[in-house]
């Protein structure tokens, strides 16, 4: 599955940006499962969110619970990732995926070799 993440930018804290995900090479429909992560500066990657439409569940890192959410449009074949009240320790290039496995095991365990570049969010005054 090829994925784009797009969106990234300089935001003051306290602000919102909206990072998307545009997916081609296949359908994002045919995949139920699709999660968000980061890697900050020197530190190992996490994942952020990641939800599954096949049952409803999700998975939140702690740090980002009430603040990010994320959603998906099938006939745009992208996923998006709003993030709100955003502190300096969002700051990290963010990467998503699409996938057919469990939230759990795709946010905690991210399974994946390639990343593509990501985007970069800095969050600075």
């Amino acid at each position: 599955v090829q994925l784009q993440a797009s969106g990234g930018g300089l935001v003051q804290p306290g602000g919102s940006l909206r990072l998307s995900c545009a997916v081609s090479g296949v359908t994002l429909a045919d995949y139920s499962d699709i999660g968000w992560f980061r890697q900050a500066p020197g530190k190992e990657r996490e994942g952020v969110l990641c939800a599954s439409s096949s049952d409803g569940s999700t998975y939140y890192a702690d740090s980002v619970k009430g603040r990010f959410t994320i959603s998906r449009d099938n006939a745009k074949n992208t996923v998006y990732l709003q993030m709100n009240s955003l502190k300096p320790e969002d700051t990290a290039v963010y990467y998503c995926k699409a996938d057919q496995i469990t939230v759990a095991t795709m946010c905690r365990f991210m399974p994946y070799d390639y990343w593509g570049q990501g985007t970069l969010v800095t969050v600075s005054s």
